[in-house]
């Protein structure tokens, strides 16, 4: 049993990753709510998340983990719920695991005095903030006992990653990394600390009939969202173009906004379907997910918007299933080179080029997976804006 709880203003990355990895390895995670009585969050970056329950209503349930995604004001508003710090405190007092990233681990458990005394790390500019009594260091992920922090949305996959192994072991981890697409990475554990050097120094892409992919300042991008979506790779697809000031519309193929992702995590879309169409776009990105890459694939309304985009030279792309899945059956990859989740690449009639982790071709850009969607998000930031403001955002971001 497992606890995330979000708040107004949580960093949705952190937040998400961490309940996909935890549930891919399976985890029974509760995303709670400290927003009095709603349970619809509106988190960093505009992306809207829907918790599973109120804290209110957790209160007394045992947990063998809690959590705490970062993001400011998130971390502000967690530390400021009485009843979270109560429960953490408790939890903590008999010895379970506890953890927190980004700013949560200064702005929240370190103002609780659950860091004191312990190695712990944090989001950069946050390190001062951390009390004088705990032993601050730089590590990506640092592990002191039952208590694990971390650095930022950079280092989330590694920080659910290393939750999955101190509540599963080595072995589970393992397991749950593979399929993901991590990058190659070295973990050294001891009793105190992971780390993963050179993470992300150059991240690349794989580009063919290179053309400028200039569109403007403020680009138009359409994510489309549904029932079964991989939620990390949509909210990373968002999230990141939103940082790197791209007006990102996210639209719902179901009925409703609320959609319920494939690893069960609630996103709330910005439109329906119907009303994006209103709208033209510089560029459309499909996250994948079985689920959402065959709702995709199986949209009239959508499929004919990107055979416009396509017609027109215009960008799009896909990531995970869906290049296979909603973009090679329509015709969309004809021509192209392009990748996609390597259990997919039987279903690409090009697969010269499907083992590189992100490939752009012409006005194209697919790739592999949840644990590549970081750099496919970075490599459309710097063919928009350039190599500059993509290493720049990488950095913020603590993923290189």
């Amino acid at each position: 049993m497992v606890l995330v709880p979000i708040a107004s203003g949580t960093e949705p990355m952190e937040a998400v990753i961490t309940v996909d990895v935890l549930r891919r390895a399976g985890a029974d995670v509760s995303v709670a709510s400290v927003d009095p009585g709603s349970a619809q969050v509106g988190g960093a970056w505009g992306v809207k998340l829907a918790a599973d329950a109120l804290l209110d209503d957790l209160a007394d349930a045992e947990f063998d983990l809690i959590s705490l995604p970062g993001g400011m004001p998130g971390s502000s508003n967690l530390r400021d719920c009485k009843l979270l710090e109560n429960m953490v405190k408790k939890h903590a007092g008999k010895g379970k695991l506890y953890a927190a990233i980004c700013a949560a681990p200064a702005v929240a458990l370190g103002s609780w005095g659950l860091l004191n005394g312990l190695k712990a790390t944090c989001y950069p500019s946050f390190m001062d903030k951390l009390p004088s009594e705990v032993n601050a260091v730089e590590s990506r992920v640092q592990i002191d006992g039952n208590c694990v922090t971390s650095r930022g949305p950079g280092t989330a996959m590694e920080y659910s990653v290393v939750l999955v192994e101190q509540l599963y072991g080595k072995e589970k981890a393992d397991e749950v990394a593979g399929p993901m697409l991590m990058l190659a990475f070295n973990l050294v554990l001891t009793s105190f600390k992971v780390m993963r050097p050179q993470h992300g120094v150059e991240f690349s892409l794989k580009e063919l009939n290179s053309t400028s992919w200039n569109v403007g300042e403020t680009p138009q991008i359409l994510v489309p969202i549904a029932n079964g979506t991989e939620e990390m790779e949509a909210t990373m697809i968002i999230n990141i173009l939103r940082r790197a000031k791209a007006n990102v519309v996210v639209a719902s193929l179901e009925e409703t906004l609320e959609i319920v992702a494939s690893r069960k995590v609630k996103m709330v879309a910005d439109v329906l379907l119907d009303d994006a169409l209103k709208q033209q776009y510089d560029l459309i990105l499909l996250p994948g997910g079985l689920g959402g890459a065959q709702a995709y694939a199986k949209s009239d309304k959508l499929i004919g918007l990107i055979k416009k985009q396509a017609e027109a030279n215009k960008l799009y792309g896909a990531i995970c299933a869906s290049p296979a899945i909603a973009l090679e059956p329509h015709g969309l990859l004809k021509g192209k080179k392009a990748t996609s989740f390597p259990g997919m690449w039987n279903k690409l009639s090009d697969q010269s080029e499907c083992k590189n982790r992100v490939v752009v071709d012409g006005n194209l850009i697919t790739s592999q997976g949840p644990g590549t969607s970081m750099e496919f998000s970075l490599a459309i930031v710097e063919k928009l804006f350039g190599r500059e403001r993509a290493v720049e955002l990488a950095k913020t971001m603590v993923f290189m």
